[in-house]
């Protein structure tokens, strides 16, 4: 017999600003306890390093979770040009220094270089496995792996501020896997000097903005209470990228059995992913093909 789950079966996402210092998973088993939920993860990882939205889902809305993931990020990061680190950010050890301070134009002039699909090495202190174990156990055991560069798709790239010769602010927008920490790093190897990043902050993730956030003072405040409740929002928000296609009752009960079900109407290209609704709730995210949507993911009425 299957153990029940503790907790309340409670489906949604809150969105949190998470504070520097936190990792991500500390941040999900503070919303799971506050909201007492049964169910919960998030849809992107944060450096403990970071501050910004990190949107976290429950219950039904972890379904959702992968749709999130591989949405459109921004970023907002600082670049100390002049050392590198171990960790290619402010938590690691100085393992080299350069007298070399990029100007303005000559940081317009590389950017171009970091936007649309490039390949980026991730930092040997991050999640990437390498024959089963992660690239930051080995960095931290002394040892210094070999990791494969990866394609990252960057959106856009924009020089913002310069307050000093040694620092630069940079707004980045990017897709699914990208380390802003390897952009710094290979942006100061590229202007003949070193970099690593001080401060960065996520704007906004996918369907998730600022103004949808809750603080962490407020989480604290509000746990176990119908307040926080009311700061969740729907599964339905987790799937606002993507294509809405309305169904029949009938169309509705064959999806949530895992059949392809008929569909009104055809917003969605043939072969695309796309959700499918009755009377404004979700109940099926998976292929458009012909009129009907294929399930992948079914979620419960």
């Amino acid at each position: 017999m299957a153990r029940r789950r503790k907790g309340r079966d409670i489906s949604g996402w809150l969105v949190v600003d998470k504070p520097a210092g936190l990792t991500s998973t500390a941040v999900v088993n503070k919303v799971r306890w506050a909201l007492q939920a049964q169910k919960a993860g998030h849809a992107g990882t944060l450096d403990p390093l970071a501050t910004g939205i990190l949107a976290v889902a429950l219950g039904e809305a972890t379904k959702t979770v992968p749709y999130v993931t591989d949405a459109l990020k921004c970023y907002r990061f600082t670049v100390r040009w002049g050392e590198a680190t171990n960790t290619d950010d402010a938590e690691g050890e100085v393992i080299a220094r350069s007298d070399e301070r990029p100007t303005a134009e000559e940081i317009e002039a590389a950017l171009p270089a970091f936007r649309g699909e490039i390949m980026q090495v991730p930092p040997q202190f991050s999640a990437v496995k390498i024959d089963g174990e992660r690239a930051y156990a080995l960095a931290r055991e002394g040892e210094s792996p070999e990791l494969a560069a990866r394609p990252l798709w960057v959106e856009s790239l924009e020089l913002v501020d310069q307050p000093d010769a040694d620092h630069a602010v940079f707004e980045m927008v990017c897709g699914k896997g990208g380390y802003v920490r390897a952009v710094a790093r290979d942006l100061g190897e590229a202007l003949g000097t070193h970099g690593h990043v001080t401060a960065l902050r996520r704007l906004w993730s996918g369907p998730f903005e600022e103004e949808d956030a809750i603080s962490w003072e407020e989480l604290e405040a509000l746990a176990q209470s119908p307040e926080l409740d009311a700061r969740l929002l729907p599964l339905e928000a987790g799937l606002a990228e993507l294509p809405e296609l309305r169904c029949t009752a009938e169309g509705a009960a064959r999806l949530r059995n895992g059949n392809p079900g008929m569909v009104l109407n055809a917003d969605a290209e043939y072969g695309e992913t796309a959700w499918a609704s009755w009377q404004g709730r979700a109940v099926a995210v998976g292929t458009y093909r012909a009129g009907e949507l294929h399930p992948t993911r079914v979620f419960r009425g």
